[in-house]
């Protein structure tokens, strides 16, 4: 046979040095693009995303960019970057970093976008003026109305800062907030808040400031704190209501965990005139992850708290307890009150609820109710009418369920969670549901057809460890005191309220 020679042309009367020469070129045009010497098409794509940093599969997917595997590209610089592992670089890039960035522009934009109140309506002829004509030609009931004004009212709430006052001004502003949880009255505020040397201190915050126009608080804390981690809180109502507050605090080393009931009386200023201290007492027992007063008068002073795989009921007066074994830990409860019923939800995704007349608590033929959820429960809210239950989880889902029929009849999307224990907002009033997620936004949804209304960034970069604590009512301070948010993230305590007026 004849050996093809060096100068043999293909189909298209091209030589074999040719073609090589094309590839070369082809390659080279092929490497410049990639890293980023600008071609027209490159130059496209970076006018396309001028102005925005979005993450890097919707910016490619926006500006037809190949998505390289070890590589991320850069709208901006309009140039790929090697992604790098994280360790043994000075300055590594990583999709963590680039992450990170991207939450940090988008709380930046809608932190510009509440400055300027450049917000929009989140629902379509939501406006005060066609709201009022429709409720005065009686198109809008009365309780639509009130549902309808309350939505528009926190669209546009506005953030100012409160200013905390105490009689020791050195520890004001110096610990960071970790929990804030309103009495029944939302008159007080029980606040846990971390320490330098490690541990929690507590305090009480009275909210009739609020209605000032100095926005100012006063805070009473107490020589009482602790090297352990609060795992929950609770008001509970011992001798009056909100008498107490019940703290489940973790065990360390050779220390047991606890639980112990606080008289509101040992905090400064807050006791009535003319009442005793009350009592002050502490129950020994393992990890509690969860707890619960239960205001029902068959089951009077008695508060559950729930632990490694099991439930404890106590009553904190007798010390009579009652045990109830669990497939898996129990990470949320609430009481019902029309109803003796206990409502849990565990690690193991199950929601379930223990009748307190039950005598029999061998097996599960206990459990009231049953219910499932895909991840880990972190929060379960009875409804008014205890006929419905909402749920939250690990995986970011927050279902509204049926207990009639035991089924889910609404989803609340948005929420964001991982892994932390994280509580759910109920304000049926106001037909409002509020949820701080694990990416530091606080999120308000209508309770009503789920809804999401409005997104609130926090006011310092998203950080795990710095994640609001959130309390919201239509009177904070009490029967006359003012509507709005209260919202507590590292040292500082900001107040969203309510505009004077729709016009």
């Amino acid at each position: 046979m004849k050996k093809r020679g060096s100068y043999s042309r293909d189909k298209y009367g091209r030589s074999s040095s040719q073609q090589s020469s094309t590839c070369r070129w082809n390659r080279r045009r092929s490497s410049n693009e990639r890293y980023g010497v600008e071609t027209s098409h490159s130059r496209q794509s970076s006018d396309s995303s001028t102005g925005a940093f979005s993450s890097a599969s919707s910016s490619n997917s926006s500006s037809s960019v190949p998505e390289l595997p070890g590589f991320y590209f850069d709208p901006e610089k309009n140039r790929y970057f090697r992604l790098l592992p994280g360790h043994n670089n000075c300055n590594p890039l990583t999709r963590e970093i680039i992450q990170q960035k991207e939450r940090e522009s988008r709380r930046l934009q809608l932190l510009e976008e509440e400055y300027t109140h450049r917000k929009k309506t989140t629902r379509i002829g939501l406006n005060p003026l066609p709201l009022l004509n429709k409720r005065q030609l009686g198109l809008l009931c009365s309780t639509s109305y009130c549902r309808l004004v309350h939505e528009l009212r926190v669209n546009c709430m506005q953030r100012q800062k409160v200013e905390i006052q105490s009689p020791d001004s050195s520890v004001v502003g110096t610990d960071h907030f970790k929990l804030i949880v309103a009495d029944t009255a939302r008159e007080r505020v029980f606040t846990v808040n971390d320490v330098e040397h490690g541990g929690c201190k507590y305090g009480i915050i009275n909210l009739s400031g609020l209605g000032t126009k100095a926005l100012t608080v006063e805070m009473y804390d107490n020589l009482y704190f602790t090297n352990r981690k609060v795992n929950s809180v609770c008001w509970a109502s011992l001798t009056h209501p909100d008498s107490h507050v019940l703290l489940c605090l973790m065990g360390i080393a050779e220390t047991p965990g606890c639980a112990s009931l606080l008289p509101a009386s040992l905090f400064s200023n807050t006791r009535p005139a003319g009442d005793q201290p009350g009592m002050l007492c502490s129950f020994k027992i393992s990890t509690a992850w969860s707890c619960a007063w239960c205001l029902n008068s068959q089951a009077n002073n008695c508060f559950s708290t729930g632990l490694s795989r099991r439930v404890l009921i106590t009553n904190a007066v007798t010390g009579h307890r009652q045990t109830f074994g669990t497939n898996s830990d129990v990470l949320a409860q609430q009481f019902a009150t029309q109803t003796p019923l206990l409502f849990n939800g565990c690690r193991s995704g199950e929601v379930f609820a223990i009748d307190l007349r039950q005598r029999n608590r061998k097996g599960q033929g206990w459990k009231a109710t049953r219910l499932f959820h895909d991840s880990a429960v972190t929060s379960v809210r009875v409804l008014q009418n205890e006929q419905h239950l909402m749920a939250a989880d690990m995986s970011g889902k927050i279902k509204l369920w049926d207990l009639r029929a035991n089924k889910c009849v609404k989803q609340y999307e948005g929420h964001n969670n991982e892994y932390a224990n994280l509580p759910l907002h109920i304000h049926e009033e106001e037909g409002l549901l509020i949820a701080v997620g694990q990416d530091c936004y606080t999120r308000i949804w209508s309770l009503c057809d789920t809804h999401l209304l409005r997104t609130i960034p926090s006011p310092y970069p998203s950080s795990k460890e710095d994640i609001p604590s959130v309390v919201f009512s239509s009177h904070l301070g009490g029967l006359r005191g003012v509507p709005g948010l209260l919202l507590a993230v590292r040292q500082d305590l900001y107040f969203f309220s309510y505009k004077l007026s729709l016009h």
